[in-house]
């Protein structure tokens, strides 16, 4: 031993020995157990250090591949498991201190150098991760705290280098992977000796019986795993947390902050910028950088910057630095040595510095380095101890130094008197540049930043304005209009950032935007033109906050005035973007309701004081200065076109006013009886002066027109001077149209706008108001020419008010103006009962509604699909289609009845083009504002509207019926088919001519069409064979039926479409090429079939299906179907029957036997009859050929098509008889009926199951038919049969005389399912619906077995049933306990399980002896318990909460539920404890606590006067209070919030008598959901994706403080309490709208009970910014809710 320990050292030491050789012998030494060097670990260690320092400090030279291997050497020691279990046992292992320098040189090298002739970078970083993996290793590097900051700084410039370059084609971390993986394998082995002498050594470096030889020339071996875990971000991630440790060790404060701003703040925020910044994004794929670990390295340097530059020491200097003195006198400290001069100036000079990155990134780096020294400033100092307001003036000083470090100018603006003169100090020959800011990307940065720098400053409250104007001179406000002066005077319309900007401004003070309103709303929102997506998302983003901001100032006419103003003054441009957008005008909608009438009216009438006073007189006057000009040609064409100019302007303003004016009166409330005669008369005059406009634009039109022609006529008869020919009468109606056509379009379109919106609300306020006089004339006969409504239509439809000639393609909106002026005639006159008795009224609206509907703009086909916003001024040649279809479905009610059978056909075949083209299109993704034809024409379909029109759904139908027909007849016809020719003669359908006395009565034709669908079902012929495409254009034709309502068909259109139907099912299929080709497409014609008998059940529950069963009975309908089905089984048309559409396909096929079974039975006619045809067709001999599995060589062919014919056959028993068992009951010889049909289908369905049953050998293998049905399938069958015979035996034993005894014909069947289903159900992962059907077959068979017992004669037998009913209980107890507690079933399935567990046990415990009630007793009780909890057996515990919830629902008898109400205050008591101890675990809140509190809430529920002691349901409240609603997810937060409010609501709807004495303990758990809802539905941005879970609970909050007012007597004494502990929560935040109306609503009850004296308490007792939410609140209370209140008192008795 001495000499193998002297061999081994004496080598390594020897200068005599090759260098590869001693790295040979090291590498044995460490791995062999036989070498026993004392304290090996640590001179192998100190050997490899020792090499490599002399190596790099030249001492000693040797190859490159002996230094990597040195390296790998040292890799592989600190990485081994050996190494670290003797470091964890305590023994001492160190390492050399100059091993820090090293590998500092090293990784400087790897920054400097490149990959080039040095040792691999990813080794290196291996190194370095194993040094830090251990504390004891990694105190080379945190025994001083300048070597951890130097390691930290490489790293990091190794990481920027490695991001900043992407492109590489040799990366830093991939490098010599290919020579790494030759070299790098397992250690050596070593022999098996025990004395070893120098020859033996050698024999070792020469070779090595267990492994290859070594080459000399190669590296050592290195594990390959350790290679990928080395990766350069997992070792920075690592050494950053080592840092942070390190940092918060250390005592003074200075020094860090001196540290980290000198070495580390650099290259931090480059690496932050580059991991946030998505410029880089496509390069981190190579890097296997992941979200998380990016995340998790940018949250440790926000760490280290905080905690290094915003210590709680430092705030006296950045208050020495940012405060003027006059703020601070009186604060300050002396300044001593310890506290930082000026660290602001440090930070930002550090940042201003070039160097540390590119200069393209530079501006980058600090505009978003600055936004989160901001956040990190506000998160250390905000919130500090102390003088509030001095802190947030701190943090506003803060943002006035850093506003100006984003290099935008304020004008020369300085807020702080102390630092105007402290200019950013930058240290010499480093000052960055002065960047402009002209180019877009660098303001896009800067607004970027800004935006964020004042988002942070609003959340953070640092503006009070009132502290501002007392107490610092506004030093805020003048601060914030500087900044929003340069905004306008860089006005950035085209980066949304800007937007967003002014928003922020708007929101922390109007009054900084109010001296620029007029440059806000011209700049941003009137003459912004910029069409981006998102910049005018921005856009009106801000302009709605602007809306609501000054309906809250009650200042929206000052608001409007301003605006018109902007509007007309001169354009800028020719044209102007839509004044209100469709977001923007909803928003002005909003604001209108809550704006006094006076002042929206007011609003009104400064639209038209604008367009009379700037817009009018320009036209006019424009007009007579043409007719008055003279002059040369040249003079006067210019003049021409000047005027022209300016006339486009013109209209175009009075358009926009015009629009303005439309959304305003259509978003005001009508005027009632109620409204003060004020608002009336107000009301009258804006009409008079609306309607007196309109007539004087229609005038100026109609004179415009006149003077037109006038000079046309004199320009043809006298041509001009010099002129040699005549301009073609062509040329002059196309020059014509030029000059001056958008003038006069847009005049026009804005004259109908008025006009349209004079006649909307003037109608309105007469019909609502009596004290509103109409201007318009009375309807009465009392003129000569007729009613004036009439003369109103035939002025509109002549073309007196305007030309009735106007294209729709040239003016778009005129035409539907049209149309809506029209449309509301037709309303008047309709509404005037003696004018409908007139013969000339009808003809009249008749010629209205042909030109509302415009038959020929209809028929137009369009490439693409338009989108139209819904706004009446966006309506264009582009949206036309979708606006006049929108209007004609919108009011087909009222022109329906006076359209031609022509007209309403071509309606209906709009509407069938428009869905098949949505369904063949696959509805692209579209803004949910926006409509399209198809759109329009699916919620028509989907509305009741359509079924109201009869004629309209009858062409509906013949037109989906004529598309049915034409894709059959498209199809290949297989052979000559009588049947589809008569489909396609015409007379068959519902509205068709009569008028052809030839044909053939329609019933005589149907009852042919039948014969032949009956004959072809027989024999299975399929007469039209559909491709692929063909059937998937009746699929969507089909869907388009399911939609139609089969109550609005009437008998001819229902008989038509179900026996097209019937045809489709019977005689159709798919090509016999495409199923050879394509087996496994036969899922799309079980998808086919599937829509098809869907429709046809849907259509059995029509109310004139009469009609098809007087064609053919239901008896032959049944028999036809599944005859049909089960031929093209047996063809081969379904092969793949495991799919989830053939699955569906079986049941439609249960649902349709079921449907057409149960209306057979409900009408009551001929049911025997029709019953027994299906019966004798079912059990027949044929179809006992069917459950023959494999029994033939032709189904061993086509064993698919076997599978699937039983399938079918086996879903039709059952159906069939579920049908007739639950029709059991009705009548006594209904009952005997059904019985007889039970008991032969019983018999047929014993066979067929056990057939399937058995494994069949096809093809030389062993199928199982049961397996490829499906295990639930088979469950359900034999459960079908349980009750079918169960049911069956209950009629016989009421009418039977004598006692006979029950006796199953198929027990042993049933025996052994429910055997194999105990066995397996809760042994290993099961399907769901396996899960459910065993549960209820479960629950059958009980049944079952409990009947037969009480049914046995002798004592003996009764003794042995009950032993067997007691296993039985005993074992499904067992297995239901045993399946809920299930790791493999979620929280989801469990919640689908429980319906069926619930029906389980109540059979299990409805008829139980107290015996076996008690063992479910003790099971629940042995469950219950806190240690299983604790164990991390939580499932056992919820199986146990969960059969307590689902017993206590049950009907128990009265021992068992004596017994149970007895131990419930214990089972409460366990419950509780159950979930104080959860709560403890926020992972176990929604799979554990929230089930169990729904569990006692269920306990508390049902135990309504049955618990007596009140102190078991305070205890529920006790737990109630530890539910954690904090930082939860939106799905867990609902279901915690709903858990949590079900208990308080069973508490105070079933237990009144506890809420007496734990009022207190009720509310402070009520308090928590209240403070929840309003933390978790406060305002957050754009981005609420979660807004319903929150309204949702809003809405329980609001009923629940209605349960609480309804229980007066017990919260009357803390009801301010309640209103103090609201309003202290809402000071808190900005709800949201929706979900403050709520909340609102339910404060309103409990401000109800307070009195006189609590107003006054609250008052007095609140908090100053409390007290004032509280005025507001209570203003609002009693001016809305407290007046409407005692308005319901007066007229209630």
């Amino acid at each position: 031993m001495a000499a193998f320990y002297s061999g081994i050292h004496l080598k390594l030491k020897s200068s005599q020995t090759p260098w590869e050789d001693k790295l040979k012998l090291a590498r044995f030494a460490w791995v062999s157990s036989q070498c026993l060097l004392p304290n090996k670990e640590q001179v192998l260690l100190d050997w490899c250090t020792h090499a490599l320092t002399r190596r790099y400090n030249q001492k000693v030279e040797f190859s490159q591949n002996v230094l990597e291997g040195l390296w790998f050497y040292l890799d592989d020691l600190l990485h081994s498991r050996k190494l670290h279990s003797l470091l964890k046992q305590g023994k001492t292992i160190s390492l050399r201190l100059n091993m820090a320098q090293l590998l500092l040189d090293r990784l400087q090298e790897c920054a400097r150098v490149g990959p080039k002739n040095m040792v691999s970078v990813s080794t290196i970083l291996s190194v370095c991760q194993g040094l830090l993996s251990s504390p004891v290793l990694s105190s080379v590097f945190t025994t001083q705290y300048e070597l951890i900051v130097d390691l930290l700084v490489k790293l990091c410039t190794l990481a920027c280098r490695e991001l900043q370059q992407p492109l590489l084609t040799e990366p830093l971390m991939t490098e010599s992977i290919t020579r790494q993986d030759e070299v790098m394998t397992e250690c050596l082995q070593p022999q098996p000796t025990s004395d070893l002498d120098s020859s033996q050594i050698e024999l070792i470096i020469e070779t090595s019986p267990d492994q290859p030889a070594l080459d000399a020339n190669t590296s050592p071996p290195r594990p390959m795993e350790n290679i990928r875990s080395a990766n350069l971000f997992e070792v920075l991630l690592q050494v950053l947390s080592c840092y942070l440790s390190v940092q918060r060790q250390q005592a003074n404060p200075n020094r860090v902050f001196t540290m980290v701003t000198n070495q580390l703040i650099q290259p931090l925020i480059l690496l932050r910028h580059l991991l946030t910044s998505g410029e880089f994004a496509t390069s981190h794929t190579h890097l296997g950088l992941r979200q998380q670990l990016s995340r998790d390295i940018r949250i440790k340097i926000d760490a280290i910057l905080q905690l290094a530059l915003f210590p709680s020491e430092h705030l006296t200097s950045y208050t020495e630095e940012l405060l003027p003195s006059k703020i601070d006198s009186g604060k300050r400290g002396p300044r001593g040595a310890k506290g930082t001069v000026k660290p602001v100036s440090a930070i930002l000079s550090k940042l201003s510095a070039l160097g540390y990155c590119e200069l393209p990134l530079h501006y980058a780096v600090k505009s978003n380095t600055l936004s989160l020294l901001y956040k990190l400033f506000l998160e250390s100092y905000a919130k500090k101890r102390g003088s509030e307001e001095a802190h947030r003036m701190l943090c506003f000083y803060f943002l006035t130094r850093l506003v100006p470090a984003l290099e935008v100018c304020l004008d020369g603006q300085s807020p702080s008197p102390a630092n105007a003169d402290q200019p950013v100090s930058v240290s010499p020959g480093q000052t960055s540049p002065p960047l402009s800011l002209c180019s877009p990307e660098s303001w896009s940065l800067a607004l970027l930043a800004l935006e964020s720098l004042l988002s942070q400053s609003l959340s953070a409250d640092i503006y009070n304005v009132a502290a501002d104007k007392i107490r610092h001179e506004e030093v805020q406000l003048r601060f914030y209009r500087a900044l929003a002066q340069t905004l306008f005077n860089q006005v950035q319309p085209s980066i949304p950032a800007w937007y967003r900007c002014l928003k922020m401004l708007l929101c922390l003070n109007h009054l900084i935007l109010e001296p620029d309103l007029d440059q806000l709303l011209s700049s941003a929102w009137v003459n912004s033109e910029c069409i981006e997506a998102r910049v005018q998302r921005a856009r009106q983003l801000m302009v709605c906050s602007l809306l609501q901001t000054y309906t809250k100032l009650r200042q929206l006419p000052h608001l409007f005035s301003e605006l018109l103003s902007v509007i007309c003054q001169p354009a800028l441009d020719d044209l102007r973007p839509l004044l209100l957008s469709e977001s923007v005008s909803a928003s002005l909608r909003t604001c209108l309701l809550d704006t006094p009438a006076s002042q929206s009216l007011e609003i009104c009438s400064l639209v038209l004081e604008s367009i009379k006073r700037c817009i009018l007189p320009g036209l006019v006057r424009e007009a007579e200065n043409m007719e008055i000009d003279g002059g040369g040609n040249d003079k006067v064409e210019n003049r021409e076109i000047k005027v022209d100019l300016e006339r486009d302007d013109a209209s175009m303003k009075l358009f926009s006013l015009s629009h303005m004016l439309h959304v305003v009166l259509f978003s005001l409330k009508t005027l009632d009886t109620a409204s003060p005669l004020t608002i009336v008369r107000q009301s009258q005059g804006l009409m008079e002066v609306m309607q007196q406009v309109a007539m004087e634009l229609l005038h100026l039109l109609s004179t415009e027109k006149k003077a037109g022609q006038t000079n046309i006529r004199l320009a043809k008869r006298t041509p001009g001077k010099g002129k040699k020919n005549l301009v073609p009468k062509e040329s002059e109606t196309a020059s014509e149209f030029k000059v001056g056509a958008l003038w006069e379009q847009k005049t026009q379109e804005a004259a109908l706008l008025l006009r349209y919106t004079w006649v909307e609300v003037d109608t309105l306020f007469s019909i609502h108001c009596s004290k509103y006089r109409s201007l318009q004339t009375a309807p009465a006969s009392q003129t000569e020419d007729g009613a004036p409504v009439l003369t109103q239509i035939k002025s509109l439809l002549s073309g007196e008010v305007v030309p009735a000639c106007l294209l729709p393609s040239r003016r778009p909106m005129s035409c539907l103006l049209l149309k809506l002026l029209t449309l509301q005639q037709m309303k008047k006159a309709l509404l005037d009962t003696s004018l409908l008795s007139e013969p000339s009224t009808a003809a009249l609206l008749n010629t209205a509604a042909q030109f509302i509907l415009a038959k020929s703009e209809l028929e137009a086909s369009l490439d693409g699909e338009q989108v139209w916003d819904g706004q009446i001024a966006s309506v264009n040649a582009n949206s036309n289609h979708v606006a006049h279809w929108h209007l004609v479905t919108s009011n087909l009610p009222l022109i329906v009845p006076y359209l031609s059978g022509e007209d309403v056909g071509c309606v209906a075949d709009k509407l069938v083009n428009s869905l098949l083209n949505r369904q063949t299109n696959g509805g692209k993704a579209r803004p949910t504002v926006c409509l399209t034809v198809s759109l329009i024409s699916s919620q028509l379909l989907q509305s009741p509207v359509l079924a109201e029109l009869p004629s309209l759904f009858s062409a509906t139908m013949c037109s989906l019926t004529q598309w049915i027909v034409s894709v059959l007849k498209a199809a290949h016809v297989a052979k000559a088919c009588p049947t589809l020719l008569k489909f396609q003669e015409k007379g068959f359908g519902a509205n068709t001519s009569e008028s052809d006395a030839s044909q053939p009565p329609m019933s005589t034709h149907r009852e042919a069409i039948v014969q032949d669908i009956l004959a072809s079902s027989k024999t299975g012929e399929a007469f039209v064979l559909l491709t692929a495409a063909q059937s998937k254009e009746l699929v969507d034709i089909l869907q388009i039926l399911t939609n139609l309502n089969p109550d609005g068909m009437n008998s001819e259109d229902l008989s038509s479409i179900f026996l097209l139907l019937l045809f489709m099912l019977a005689s159709t299929s798919s090509q016999l090429d495409q199923m050879a080709v394509d087996p496994a497409g036969s899922g799309d014609d079980a998808l086919f079939l599937l829509k098809l008998l869907k429709i046809m059940t849907c259509l059995l529950e029509g109310r004139n299906f009469q009609s098809v069963l007087k064609l053919i009975h239901g008896g032959t309908l049944l028999q036809a179907s599944v005859s049909s089905l089960l031929w093209q089984s047996s063809n081969g048309r379904f092969q793949a029957t495991s799919s989830s559409d053939w699955l569906d396909f079986i049941k439609a096929v249960q649902s349709f036997i079921r449907s057409l079974v149960q209306l057979i039975i409900n009408r009551n006619r001929s049911v025997r009859l029709n019953l027994e045809q299906f019966v004798s067709y079912l059990t027949s001999k044929e179809m006992a050929k069917v459950q023959i599995v494999a029994s033939s060589s032709a189904v061993a062919d086509k064993p698919g098509a076997s599978i699937s014919s039983v399938h079918i056959l086996l879903a039709s028993l059952t159906s069939f008889s579920q049908a007739m068992t639950s029709a059991l009951g009705r009548s006594k010889p209904m009952d005997q009926t059904l019985t007889q049909m039970l008991t032969r289908m019983t018999a047929s369905l014993g066979p067929a199951v056990e057939s399937v049953l058995q494994p069949q050998t096809v093809s030389q293998s062993v199928i199982q038919p049961a397996c490829i049905l499906g295990q639930a399938f088979m469950v359900d069958v034999v459960t079908v049969m349980l009750h079918c015979e169960l049911s069956s035996h209950s009629v016989e034993d009421e009418n039977k005389q004598n006692d006979t005894q029950l006796a199953l014909s198929h027990m042993t069947l049933y025996r052994g399912f429910c055997h194999q289903i105990l066995k397996e159900i809760s042994c290993a992962h099961r399907p769901l619906d396996f899960l459910v059907s065993s549960l209820h077959f479960l629950s059958a068979f009980y049944k079952a077995v409990e009947k037969t017992r009480e049914e046995r004669d002798e004592e003996q037998g009764k003794e042995k049933a009950e032993k067997e009913l007691n296993e039985l209980y005993m074992q499904i107890l067992q297995n239901v306990h045993r399946l809920l507690t299930a790791s493999w079933l979620s929280e989801n399935d469990v919640c689908e399980l429980e319906p069926a567990v619930q029906e389980l046990l109540r059979h299990l415990v409805e008829k139980s002896t107290t015996g076996r009630f008690n063992l479910l007793l003790l099971m629940i009780r042995e469950g219950l318990v806190t240690g299983k909890l604790r164990a991390g057996n939580y499932r056992e515990v919820l199986s146990a909460a969960i059969i307590t919830k689902l017993v206590s629902c049950c009907q128990l008898p009265e021992p068992c539920a004596k017994a149970l109400w007895l131990i419930a205050p214990q089972i409460i008591s366990a419950m509780v404890f159950l979930v104080k101890s959860s709560t403890q675990d926020a992972s176990l809140t929604l799979p554990f606590t929230v089930p169990t509190v729904t569990s006692m809430t269920s306990l508390l529920r049902q135990g309504e006067g049955l618990i007596s002691n009140p102190h078991h349901v305070t205890l529920v409240l006790g737990a109630l209070q530890l539910l954690p609603l904090d930082h939860l997810t939106p799905s867990v937060y609902q279901a915690a919030f709903l858990a949590v409010h079900e208990a308080l609501f069973a508490i105070i709807q079933c237990h009144p008598q506890v809420i007496l004495n734990a009022a207190p303990s009720f509310l402070n758990v009520f308090y928590r959901l209240v403070a929840s809802i309003m933390q978790e539905g406060r305002q957050r941005g754009d981005s609420d994706t979660e807004g319903d879970v929150y309204l949702q609970c809003s809405r329980l909050i609001e009923r629940m403080y209605s349960h609480i007012a309804a229980t007066a007597e017990s919260f009357t004494k803390l009801s301010a309490f309640m209103v103090a502990q609201y309003v202290t929560e809402l000071q808190k935040v900005t709800l949201r709208p929706d979900v403050k109306l709520h909340l609102t609503e339910g404060i309103y009850r409990i401000l109800d009970l307070c009195g006189e004296q609590d107003i006054k308490f609250l008052v007095a007792g609140l908090q100053m910014g409390v007290r004032v939410v509280f005025n507001e609140l209570y203003t609002s209370y009693t001016h809305y809710h407290k007046a409407q209140r005692q308005g319901e008192e007066k007229y209630t008795v």
